[in-house]
């Protein structure tokens, strides 16, 4: 195999596993407590998030829950309905951090998750954990490749992200009445993130598939920290919101 082409293939991988490490512990566990885990999966997850996205959970899951708390409104930080869908696609990570460092969004919506000691020596430094991920590909592909590899990683891994709300709040299927979208084809490549009106109408569901024909390949993994005792599920069956809540 051609090693830029190895490169390639390493970034593509690793950023199908941050996506799989952010549904199931930042999206599924943390923000919405669909899930619990013990704690030898919560310091794994923990670490894995650190060295593979550098995101700050609180600062995640605080932007979320307002996105949640303002779908489509005005409030809502990534919202393609109100700022466009290239500007969510392009620039959520911009949005993201913008409402992430403001005066409230932490604040009021994860008072649940304040920092501790691991966070103040570890977790909240962003470029350590990037930088200690980097040089593990560095010492394994070698440094050009291992950059390479990390540059596909950081793209592929932000666009993905981003789609999550710019095509799932604008593309795809609406079987409830409100302003996400299902996109099957979305959800194979993010863990089942694409299944977003689903998680929208029921977002303290661990599982996002709810019909014939769905695919959520989150809760695979999902399962099998279940099944081994490392996990416990909120709902067996997905619970949708009363109708009148399920805009929020």
């Amino acid at each position: 195999m051609p090693p830029v082409l190895l490169a390639v293939l390493v970034g593509l991988g690793l950023s199908q596993f941050a996506t799989l490490v952010t549904t199931v512990y930042l999206h599924r566990t943390l923000s919405h407590r669909a899930m619990a885990l013990t704690p030898g999966p919560t310091f794994a997850f923990r670490v894995l998030t650190w060295i593979t996205t550098g995101i700050r959970p609180r600062q995640w899951v605080a932007v979320h829950r307002r996105h949640h708390a303002f779908t489509d409104v005005e409030g809502d930080p990534p919202s393609p309905v109100l700022d466009g869908f290239l500007t969510v696609q392009l620039g959520n990570p911009v949005l993201y951090r913008r409402a992430a460092r403001d005066s409230v969004t932490v604040s009021r919506y994860a008072r649940d998750l304040p920092p501790d000691r691991l966070d103040r020596v570890l977790f909240d430094h962003a470029s350590i954990g990037l930088g200690m991920g980097i040089a593990v590909l560095c010492l394994v592909l070698g440094w050009r490749l291992g950059l390479m590899a990390a540059a596909v990683h950081a793209v592929s891994y932000l666009l993905l992200s981003a789609a999550v709300n710019a095509v799932g709040h604008r593309f795809g299927s609406q079987p409830r009445p409100i302003t996400s979208r299902n996109s099957q084809w979305l959800a194979w490549i993010t863990a089942g993130e694409g299944l977003h009106n689903n998680h929208h109408a029921a977002p303290t569901s661990a599982r996002f598939a709810m019909s014939r024909g769905e695919v959520d390949p989150g809760w695979w993994l999902v399962r099998v920290l279940q099944r081994s005792g490392r996990a416990s599920i909120r709902h067996g069956e997905p619970r949708l919101k009363p109708a009148g809540r399920a805009a929020a």
